[in-house]
């Protein structure tokens, strides 16, 4: 047989069979409940051995839309006589044989939960999860475990002036001015990728002399600092005494609150610390030698590197 499309005039017309629908819709969209986990539950307990669908919710199941109506669906559950507790699921399942979705309950047999079952092809169901329901050897009523399925959200391209101003819990931002990559909480946007070019960080200061230069790197919201070899110029510096290096962080990619601290070797093996101000402190950005043995005239100071998380 030659290869084919649809829809297509040269497919039948352009008519195509609900299974030919199925295999290009489901891609169209995500299988899931459209919305979030921060909306109410579609599924809750109701009186006695029931559970209740709540209206006004859209679901797509392999590119079916569902509509659960404008009033409260009531779902009977079986009840339970077995001795022991008894978990059921309820679904959203298409099913194949009137290509239509419906609410259902799938009752378990013991304490596990059945698993949604998914068939693809032209025959059979496709089930996705909305609930677990909880019923107790003899009981008369039910207990309800939310656990519907969303549909995904989209990636979309953006710089980063233009970021949706409406976005949806999981949606993806692809900075193509800056190739950040964010995703939205369904709160705020953070940062999951970030690769920034090798940043000088050199700040010539009085009394010391740069030797090698500072360097920073930015990989996915983490600063890696290295910095460099210093050599005092100037007359000895009292141990009691801190001294601003010639490093300077950019605001970009300072802590918001903390502090870092690091451990530099002295010449002598000796050892002394290093401090990064944060962007709250009164001095962010500066880097300063701190607690330290008196240093003298043309002794070096090497530092090692800190890395620190930043939100950008």
């Amino acid at each position: 047989m030659a290869d084919d499309s649809w829809p297509s005039p040269a497919h039948n017309s352009r008519g195509i069979t609900d299974v030919e629908y199925e295999q290009i819709a489901c891609r169209f969209s995500d299988n899931g409940v459209y919305g979030s986990p921060a909306d109410a539950a579609v599924v809750s307990a109701g009186t006695g051995l029931t559970v209740t669908i709540r209206p006004d919710v859209y679901a797509s199941v392999r590119g079916h839309a569902w509509y659960s109506g404008s009033s409260t669906v009531t779902l009977p559950i079986a009840p339970n006589a077995s001795g022991q507790e008894r978990r059921d699921r309820i679904v959203l399942r298409l099913d194949r044989a009137t290509w239509t979705v419906r609410a259902v309950v799938r009752q378990g047999a013991s304490s596990m939960t059945p698993d949604p079952v998914q068939q693809t092809g032209g025959t059979g169901i496709f089930e996705i999860p909305l609930a677990v329901v909880s019923i107790q050897s003899g009981a008369g009523t039910v207990t309800v475990t939310r656990s519907e399925l969303y549909a995904g959200a989209r990636s979309r391209p953006c710089t980063s002036k233009t970021l949706n101003p409406n976005p949806v819990a999981g949606e993806l931002a692809v900075e193509t001015d800056t190739g950040r990559v964010r995703i939205w909480t369904g709160s705020t946007w953070v940062l999951i990728y970030e690769s920034s070019a090798t940043i000088s960080v050199d700040k010539p200061v009085s009394n010391w002399s740069i030797d090698s230069s500072s360097m920073l790197e930015v990989r996915s919201g983490t600063v890696h600092l290295r910095l460099g070899r210093f050599t005092r110029t100037a007359a000895a510096l009292a141990g009691a005494t801190s001294s601003r290096l010639p490093v300077f962080i950019p605001s970009d990619y300072q802590h918001r609150s903390l502090d870092q601290y690091g451990i530099a070797y002295l010449t002598g093996v000796r050892i002394a610390r290093v401090t990064v101000f944060s962007a709250a402190s009164d001095t962010p950005g500066q880097v300063l030698l701190t607690n330290h043995p008196t240093i003298d005239k043309d002794e070096l100071v090497l530092p090692g590197g800190m890395s620190w998380a930043v939100s950008s």
